[in-house]
């Protein structure tokens, strides 16, 4: 089968590239990617297995003509390009409606005039909005900024397509994890690299607030056999763990017992967003053995050059 996936230069789409070249169902990926976070990284270092199926894009979902070139013999698509929320979710609101919402509408105008047989979206579990007690699929969203409103306004047009086509809306946790790609800041990756490099993180807040949180890895590897998984079409939260602040701050003085950390604007109590880790989804697919937290930041800590 022939893939396109958008935002495929980020930083999931770099671990997802990774995966799908070695799947043996794959025959084609398509990158459709305008590059506007500067994610050159994606180009450099080994090569992708079977690196000659993959062709690069540089287009804007806006761009109907452009789009529906690059669907032509797609059977399947990964729609991850996001205008991302940390560290201004509340801000710009133009800028996450123009991308998260009427860039998600053009791409599904042109999937329903193609053959495309499948369509994967990445979503957020942000749009549930605040809760103190793990969410499932249950609950209605409740977003509470502008970036989880515009990834819920992007579902609802997804969601036309499943009458249409075999369709997942995948809600994400907030990943983390070492990729050539990777985004700076996410929490775990911002703290790592801190730790690594100036022995001192910043912890904004009185570090209770809690995170759902999904490793980069893990969540390409079940993207990758969503491809021939017997998944229902549907909504499904993906994570592994919620997290405080102050628990992945434990963890990670484990692994760098001098590792120092100060607070910003400790009197601020900020908001949490948990989701039940019982998942819907594995009930229908084999998720894959997990590692503990402490053996992922074990691991990500010995991925820096020095």
């Amino acid at each position: 089968m022939n893939v396109l996936i958008t935002g495929g230069a980020g930083y999931l789409g770099t671990e997802l590239i990774k995966q799908l070249s070695q799947n043996p169902e794959v025959n084609q990926i398509k990158v459709y990617d305008n590059l506007s976070r500067d994610n050159f990284a994606f180009f450099t270092g080994h090569k992708y297995a079977n690196h000659e199926q993959i062709t690069f894009i540089q287009g804007e979902l806006l761009d109907s003509r452009k789009l529906n070139k690059a669907l032509e013999d797609v059977d399947v698509v990964y729609h991850l390009a996001a205008k991302v929320a940390t560290p201004y979710s509340t801000t710009d609101p133009h800028f996450f409606e123009q991308v998260n919402h009427w860039g998600t509408a053009e791409l599904v105008y042109a999937v329903e005039e193609s053959n495309v047989q499948h369509f994967i979206y990445c979503s957020s579990i942000g749009v549930y909005g605040s809760s103190t007690t793990p969410l499932d699929e249950s609950v209605a969203p409740n977003p509470r900024t502008f970036y989880a409103i515009s990834k819920l306004r992007g579902e609802e047009h997804v969601a036309r397509l499943q009458s249409k086509m075999k369709t997942h809306i995948i809600r994400s946790g907030n990943i983390y994890g070492f990729s050539r790609s990777m985004r700076f800041d996410s929490v775990i990756n911002k703290f790592v690299f801190e730790s690594n490099f100036n022995n001192m993180i910043t912890i904004h807040g009185d570090g209770k607030q809690k995170r759902a949180f999904v490793h980069v890895d893990y969540i390409s590897d079940v993207f990758n056999r969503l491809l021939t998984a017997d998944v229902p079409a549907g909504t499904y939260n993906l994570i592994e763990r919620n997290l405080a602040v102050l628990d992945i701050v434990d963890v990670m003085k484990e692994i760098n017992p001098t590792l120092e950390f100060i607070f910003i604007n400790q009197h601020l109590k900020l908001r949490n967003i948990v989701a039940s880790t019982d998942l819907k989804l594995a009930a229908h697919m084999e998720l894959g053995e997990k590692q503990t937290f402490k053996e992922q930041m074990e691991d990500f800590h010995k991925k820096w050059a020095f």
